[in-house]
């Protein structure tokens, strides 16, 4: 039986997403998951590394602003952090990866460190941090270690899957994600219908004893298949000005992910993971620092108490005022305008809170 922890571990890849505009976003699945739930009032355990690079520092300085714990991101003085090129051809998303970036690093013993403070009650972790072997070593060791539930979000993009790597994936984990077309790859079936899609599903699900198996479809919604038998679909949000898809999936497995940890109605977990991967489109990029995103989905999922509600975290009576001149926060001696690592100083402040 697997603790009953509710804090979610999310391991894999962050990186900056590059437009052909020149912008860029701060990305990468399980990143983008992590953030999400951030975002609904979850407190995921990211375990990621960066390059001790200025990109590094700034994705754990958008951590902390975010209130996202980053005592489980490696700083790596080898390898940069990750870079991923996305343009989108014939209305499909691209994404340009390169080899050998941090995440591609990832140690077992500080991530073992990182977890032991808290029991998880889900381990979520993509594909494509499996590329390489450390972390893929790393990710075989410590999941077996966290004692969690494991949810594995599938993405079968050329060159960086293997057969055997996503084999292992689908038949060690409580619950596997795929597209249509992931899932006609792995079963050799159609998918193109409703119905072709619900057999090869059924088909894989069976094939693997795969507790909780779920499919998106892009327009045409998801289904999910669960203990084998048990089939549920819904349709895809409806999306009035879309600006552009990326992220979408991440979206939806963090809503998903929500729902398993709150236990609720798989039904409505469905239908309020499509509500918000279409309400995400109407953003450039995959991850956004709007609250009113987030509140809007709370407030309506919050009507509906027969599917479940989330979890609230313990009162703990504790309140932290830290207050920042333009220098260094400590609690006597203070410089005011000599030091640079006033963000660090205040990254210390909300850890030691937590």
């Amino acid at each position: 039986m697997h603790p009953t922890g509710n804090r979610p571990v999310i391991f894999g890849e962050v990186l900056f997403d590059h437009f052909p505009d020149g912008s860029r976003v701060l990305g990468g699945a399980p990143f983008n998951v992590a953030w999400h739930l951030r975002g609904f009032g979850a407190n995921p355990l990211v375990l990621s590394a960066v390059g001790d690079d200025d990109d590094g520092r700034e994705v754990l300085e958008r951590m902390t602003s975010w209130d996202l714990m980053t005592h489980g991101v490696q700083m790596d003085p080898t390898h940069a952090t990750g870079r991923v090129t996305a343009s989108v051809v014939d209305g499909e998303n691209q994404y340009e990866i390169a080899p050998g970036q941090a995440w591609d690093f990832l140690r077992a013993g500080p991530a073992s460190q990182a977890m032991s403070d808290e029991r998880a009650g889900l381990f979520y972790h993509g594909s494509l941090a499996l590329r390489a072997g450390a972390s893929w070593n790393t990710l075989r060791a410590i999941r077996e270690e966290s004692g969690a539930a494991a949810f594995v979000d599938l993405n079968l993009r050329p060159p960086w899957w293997t057969r055997d790597k996503i084999d292992w994936c689908v038949a060690t984990s409580e619950w596997v994600k795929l597209n249509e077309i992931e899932l006609a790859e792995l079963t050799s079936k159609p998918t193109s219908t409703t119905e072709e899609c619900t057999e090869a599903a059924l088909a894989l699900a069976r094939s693997h004893t795969i507790a909780g198996l779920i499919v998106t479809r892009g327009s045409d919604g998801a289904l999910a298949v669960l203990g084998g038998n048990d089939v549920y679909e819904t349709g895809a949000g409806h999306v009035e000005n879309i600006v552009d898809t990326v992220g979408a999936g991440d979206a939806f497995s963090s809503v998903v992910c929500l729902g398993i940890l709150n236990r609720w109605d798989f039904q409505s977990t469905l239908d309020r993971a499509a509500a918000f991967a279409a309400d995400l489109c109407t953003i450039r990029g995959a991850t956004t620092t709007d609250f009113g995103l987030y509140e809007r989905h709370l407030a309506e999922w919050s009507k509906d108490t027969s599917a479940g509600s989330i979890r609230a975290p313990e009162q703990r009576n504790l309140y932290v005022l830290s207050l920042t001149i333009h220098g260094l926060v400590r609690a006597k001696d203070i410089e005011l305008g000599r030091d640079a690592d006033t963000g660090g100083q205040v990254s210390y402040v909300v850890d030691q809170a937590r």
